[in-house]
């Protein structure tokens, strides 16, 4: 959708997630293939974004923003750009910088569009990709992302402004590292993080779980996860189970006549690793999924570890409860109730602005 400056976007109460950065560095391939799952390959002949590009995405009551996509060659100096206008509604400002690239223009650019946002919007995020990072060694990588932060921030010194916080990510849209980055990006625009944090971690702790996530299975973001490390191999067994259940359901998990919805709150599955891992998915709300890492020898007990469903006849007793978060998914371990994950909450909680 391209950006008409006539637009009453004062009115928007969406948060925006700005695309920054110079030619050819990746931008648009990134929003594609994150939002409309377009295989990697064929990024290659995306024509380079010569307008202002703006895209609403609406996933669920978290995932519920707007991205614009800048062209590289955006000139802060022309009169006919209203910078303030646009970044006094911003949540984040993800700018782009292709790694196999020299980056020192880059860099120029990137301290450019920091003070400038920063002047207008002390609130605004900044993330930066080091994007294009499938194509460089390991040992290059880390030489390479230690380079740029550090002459990044170097510049924000020179400038007095070391009060700015810029965040480095080392991405790729040849594997789950843009994934698991823009996770990380949309989890700073949810004011209710902390509190699904701490639901997960009450739930690990009950349940003998390891690790759970809960996922927008739309754009395999994850929305929240326990207080546990993550680490890439974890967030990729999540990212290829979502992928399973959702292309299993679409060919096996529609009635006879084509109708009904692949996933739905039928949507259930069970993988189990040759590592003695269990891979538990359980639909939470029609975009939201958890994502559970159990231990074989714990869920096979005669006391499942998990049991997901509404029990209203156990919901009676808690009054106090069901009255603030009706109706409440009830999680069963050996005489432990977990409430977690109500879908009034869920569907009620909506991204800062």
């Amino acid at each position: 959708m391209f950006l008409d400056f006539s637009d009453p976007f004062s009115t928007e109460v969406k948060p925006r997630i700005l695309l920054m950065g110079l030619r050819r560095s990746g931008k648009s391939s990134i929003q594609k293939v994150v939002f409309h799952k377009m295989s990697p390959n064929e990024t290659l002949f995306l024509e380079s974004t010569n307008k202002i590009c703006r895209e609403d995405v609406s996933n669920s009551s978290f995932v519920n923003f707007q991205i614009w996509d800048f062209p590289g060659q955006i000139d802060f100096f022309d009169p006919t750009f209203d910078y303030e206008m646009i970044f006094r509604g911003t949540g984040a400002l993800i700018f782009v910088i292709d790694s196999q690239d020299d980056y020192m223009e880059a860099l120029a650019r990137l301290h450019l569009t920091v003070t400038r946002a920063y002047k207008v919007n002390t609130d605004i995020n900044f993330e930066v990709f080091i994007h294009k990072v499938d194509g460089l060694s390991d040992d290059h990588k880390i030489e390479t992302q230690r380079d740029i932060h550090q002459r990044a921030n170097d510049d924000l010194a020179d400038a007095g402004l070391e009060k700015i916080h810029l965040s480095f990510y080392l991405t790729s849209i040849y594997d789950h590292s843009i994934f698991e980055a823009f996770s990380k990006v949309v989890q700073k625009l949810i004011p209710q993080l902390p509190t699904l944090e701490n639901l997960l971690n009450i739930f690990i702790s009950n349940s003998g779980i390891e690790k759970a996530f809960l996922f927008d299975v739309v754009s395999k973001i994850y929305i929240a996860t326990d207080s546990t490390p993550v680490d890439m191999q974890t967030y990729e067994l999540c990212c290829d189970m979502i992928d399973v259940v959702i292309d299993i359901s679409c060919i096996y998990g529609l009635k006879e006549d084509g109708a009904g919805t692949p996933y739905d709150k039928e949507s259930t599955a069970i993988i189990k690793l040759n590592n003695t891992t269990v891979l538990y998915l359980k639909e939470v709300t029609k975009f939201l999924a958890l994502v559970c890492f159990v231990r074989e020898e714990s869920f096979e007990r005669k006391e499942k570890v998990l049991g997901i469903e509404p029990k209203t006849s156990c919901m009676e007793s808690i009054n106090s409860t069901t009255e603030l978060y009706p109706p409440c998914y009830v999680v069963f371990y050996p005489t432990v109730f977990t409430y977690l994950y109500c879908e009034h909450f869920l569907n009620s909680l909506s991204m800062k602005a």
